[in-house]
């Protein structure tokens, strides 16, 4: 449910969530509703919350390495 196809993209997810979430937190008080679509961008990017997304790591990294134990 939470994994990605590809590590890679899980982590590119990742990145693209954890780089919105800093600059919201940084441009909140500045421009509020920026800051808002910003976090908005991170629960789409993340899937949902941080803790799902990082579930969806494990999963995912779970789900390439028993490929190649086969």
């Amino acid at each position: 449910m939470f994994a990605s196809k590809t590590l890679i993209e899980h982590v590119l997810r990742g990145a693209v969530g954890i780089g919105a979430l800093c600059y919201a937190v940084a441009i909140a008080e500045i421009h509020p509703w920026a800051s808002f679509a910003l976090g908005a961008l991170v629960l789409v990017a993340f899937r949902g919350c941080p803790v799902c997304w990082t579930i969806g790591l494990f999963e995912t990294a779970r789900q390439h390495s028993s490929k190649y134990r086969r």
